[in-house]
């Protein structure tokens, strides 16, 4: 899975050398950012024009912390490839104003034109980046308050659930749905669920990811276990 998602990813950066890449954070595209290094210092694939923005971060977390999601890029990705590292966004958590930052990041990235290619994980609950379920899917950058679920699924990665921020900010679904191609990669069978609803439940805001239905090029790469409640449904899947 992982092998398969770095292909597309490496496919459009020799494409298209100074591409944006919309990154995403999470255990599901370590194994993908692994590839890619391993790539990046046979000499097979470059970073020195690709600039990236990513999808969110933690509300209150600073850059250095070993939770925040910069660091968490900087350890799988950042750190040991040829990028340029001011070529590098990710929302500042600790923004005196973060709506004001929420609209800077915004600003930012319609002035790159929007990635060229969006990478996904997928949450339990269907959400993208941090837009959460709820009565409406949010266009801009912004604030949320995470749901319990999330924060219960982020908790192992902290030394207690109570340390889990509460808040966030995350890309909206405007500009998730501005990217000119959407890779969602998905994995384990408590993802099935969640990749069910999003490849074949309806358009609903309380299921973010199925949003996805109405973007016209999306490709999703995930294992056996996250397809089985597709396959079972009869939705044919590539090998």
């Amino acid at each position: 899975m992982s092998r398969r998602a770095a292909h597309v990813i490496a496919a459009e950066i020799v494409r298209r050398p100074d591409c944006v890449l919309g990154l995403a954070t999470g255990s599901t595209p370590v194994g993908t950012y692994r590839q890619l290094i391993d790539w990046n210092r046979a000499g097979d694939l470059s970073f020195r024009q690709v600039r990236t923005v990513n999808l969110d971060e933690y509300k209150g977390l600073a850059p250095g912390h070993d939770q925040s999601y910069r660091y968490f890029m900087q350890q799988n990705l950042f750190d040991h490839v040829d990028i340029i590292p001011e070529n590098t966004q990710v929302p500042d958590g600790l923004a005196a104003d973060a709506d004001a930052e929420c609209a800077r990041y915004d600003s930012y990235i319609h002035d790159l034109g929007y990635s060229d290619l969006q990478l996904l994980g997928l949450g339990r609950n269907g959400h993208i980046g941090f837009n959460e379920p709820g009565e409406a899917f949010v266009k801009e950058t912004h604030v949320v308050d995470l749901t319990q679920s999330t924060i219960d699924a982020n908790a192992r990665f902290f030394a207690s659930a109570d340390d889990v921020p509460r808040q966030a900010l995350t890309m909206g679904i405007g500009c998730i749905m501005a990217a000119r191609r959407v890779l969602v990669v998905a994995s384990g069978a408590d993802k099935a669920d969640a990749v069910y609803n999003v490849v074949c439940g309806p358009i609903d805001p309380h299921c973010p990811g199925s949003i996805l239905q109405l973007h016209p090029d999306v490709v999703l790469v995930a294992d056996e276990a996250a397809l089985s409640k597709v396959t079972a449904a009869g939705v044919a899947v590539c090998g």
